[in-house]
């Protein structure tokens, strides 16, 4: 058996598979070894019922997440699943690597992803190119679920909402100026709570204002990775994974005619691309 795991900051898909049959298939909160530690990911994996009950037919486990970008991050996870996983062999892998196995397979092709995080990156059939992009929520995200709730948290906060939006704001949301500052400056995973604004962003989003936000972040999503990207690799094909690029494709192709770039292809989720990957290997 095998388990094919992506993972966002919010949450994991997993998919466990005998040969070509899928035999259990679940999420968990999502790991992110720059968020949570070894022994958190252990008591998340303790926890999950399909884990601990097919834990031991379990012989190869690929794990693809964010925050993969360095020796020490990747060993946060591969120790904690080694542990778990006792007769089982563990692949750590960031997550742009998994978006370009799912989108890409063998071949060249320019891979972006728009979730919870944003990134991108040039695929040359094989590996991933090294770039300094993926700097996180803080330093980027552009376009990402964590940047869209930061720039809806910082107008309520500024009250520079329309007001329509601040009242369905008020209306969903129990939170003070308080509270957010504490949950964004103080609270374990402010990501998390940024990007937890994710519904209210697609509920309101044929709201002028809300579409054009959204579009702003893709401007600058393109503008700052995808461009660079394909002046360095001419006539790459440009693929968009993520569950923003898939509910907002229709204002994400929009946003890429505006630029000149043609799209490929979009996937919301790569786990069904990659599980077929893997049992064809397996």
């Amino acid at each position: 058996m095998i388990a094919v795991v992506y993972s966002g900051s919010n949450f994991a898909t997993w998919k466990l598979a005998q040969k070509r049959t899928i035999v259990q298939s679940f999420r968990t909160n999502g790991i992110n070894p720059f968020s949570v530690d070894e022994k958190s990911i252990l008591l998340l994996l303790n926890k999950n019922i399909h884990l601990i009950h097919h834990a031991e037919e379990i012989k190869k486990i690929y794990f693809f997440g964010p925050g993969i970008t360095s020796h020490k991050q990747k060993q946060i996870v591969y120790n904690a699943f080694s542990k778990f996983f006792r007769f089982g062999k563990v692949i750590v892998a960031d997550d742009i690597y998994a978006a370009a196995l799912a989108t890409c397979q063998n071949q060249p092709g320019i891979v972006c992803i728009l979730g919870s995080g944003s990134n991108a990156a040039y695929f040359d059939g094989k590996k991933i190119k090294p770039n300094n992009y993926g700097l996180g929520y803080i330093l980027a995200d552009e376009g990402s679920a964590n940047w869209l709730g930061m720039k809806i948290v910082k107008a309520f906060l500024n009250k520079t909402l329309p007001d329509e939006l601040y009242k369905k704001f008020i209306e969903k949301f129990d939170f003070d100026r308080k509270q957010i500052l504490d949950k964004v400056y103080k609270q374990p995973q402010p990501a998390v709570f940024l990007s937890s604004f994710r519904n209210f962003v697609k509920e309101n989003s044929k709201d002028p204002y809300m579409s054009d936000l959204i579009k702003t972040g893709f401007r600058k999503f393109l503008t700052t990775y995808t461009i660079p990207l394909i002046n360095e690799n001419p006539a790459s094909p440009v693929y968009f994974v993520g569950t923003v690029a898939a509910h907002y494709q229709t204002l994400l192709q929009e946003t890429a005619i505006e630029k000149d770039i043609l799209i490929a292809n979009i996937i919301k989720e790569p786990i069904n691309n990659l599980l077929t990957y893997y049992i064809s290997k397996n």
